[in-house]
């Protein structure tokens, strides 16, 4: 049986809709998951039945994360935020996580997952640090933009087979303190924080650039992937 892998949504306010980058159900399918769309929900019986029915939770980018939710006043630089969406997002996070369910958070996906854990962000990096390289990339999607450096003896270079790669990068936001639990994969060449990931036997995964907009061209993010699908696969038959 394929594993059940839920996507988080964003939101369009003027049409009163949810939506998706095709990219990343696209990159699920090609891993071998079956996709399924999670609907904004914060009552615990919906979340702990979304828990309970999916193998691997896929959080994925979107609009800025709330500051409040990690103790500050909103700057300048914020963008338009999602409330209900961190919600539900943290909330389901730390119930995959503590059910030991694989998790894959890309871009915005990374920086919640990083909050719903202890840790915290920034909320521009533009305006909070100085001697930074181009995050916002002015090339298509698929394009790699920049290198990142990772980490050696870090499951993401056991997945990437190289301690330096290079990535797409769209955000202004990014990953400032890491929680406890957590390591410490890759870092940009300004320092920047591009991947972290669980420091034990389960899959739980943060990675600041888009994989899937890259799997199709780039063997790393088609292994990065099939590497998460492959851990929600061993949780299926305990479904």
């Amino acid at each position: 049986m394929k594993p059940a892998i839920g996507i988080t949504l964003s939101m369009r306010r003027k049409e009163n809709s949810l939506t998706l980058s095709r990219d990343n159900a696209d990159a699920v399918l090609a891993a071998g998951g079956i996709p399924f769309l999670l609907p904004y929900a914060t009552e615990a019986d919906v979340l702990d039945g979304m828990t309970k029915q999916i193998d691997g939770l896929l959080l994925t980018g979107g609009d800025d994360i709330d500051p409040s939710l990690f103790g500050e006043e909103p700057l300048p630089g914020l963008g338009e935020v999602e409330p209900e969406r961190d919600r539900m997002e943290i909330a389901l996070a730390r119930r995959m996580v503590k059910a030991g369910k694989p998790v894959l958070a890309i871009c915005r996906g990374c920086q919640i997952l990083c909050i719903a854990l202890g840790g915290d962000m920034y909320q521009d990096l533009y305006s909070q640090r100085e001697d930074l390289i181009q995050h916002v990339q002015r090339g298509p999607r698929e394009y790699l933009s920049h290198s990142i450096q990772i980490r050696e003896g870090t499951l993401l270079s056991q997945i990437a087979g190289a301690d330096r790669i290079r990535v797409n990068s769209f955000h202004h936001q990014a990953v400032r303190r890491l929680p406890d639990g957590v390591i410490l994969s890759a870092t940009a060449p300004d320092g920047v924080t591009e991947a972290f990931e669980g420091s034990g036997s389960a899959f739980v995964m943060g990675v600041q650039w888009h994989p899937e907009n890259l799997f199709r061209t780039d063997a790393v993010s088609r292994r990065l992937f099939h590497t998460f699908v492959g851990h929600a696969r061993k949780k299926t038959a305990a479904r």
